[in-house]
């Protein structure tokens, strides 16, 4: 986001940008084991339902 775009904003929405920067640099990425024999591609579940083959089934 370019400066004028920041002063454009209100002092809390600045701040509330600032505090996301700050969470978003201190996340540490996830440690997820090595999984053996599961599915090649994204997660299956990543929208909260499980997904194959273009057909998706809720949970």
């Amino acid at each position: 986001m370019s400066d004028t775009e920041k002063r454009d904003l209100p002092p809390e929405a600045i701040r509330a940008l600032a505090e996301a920067e700050e969470r978003r640099k201190a996340a540490r990425p996830l440690d997820m084991p090595k999984e053996y024999g599961g599915r090649d591609g994204p997660e299956p579940v990543r929208y909260g339902d499980y997904e194959k083959k273009g057909i998706a089934v809720d949970f």
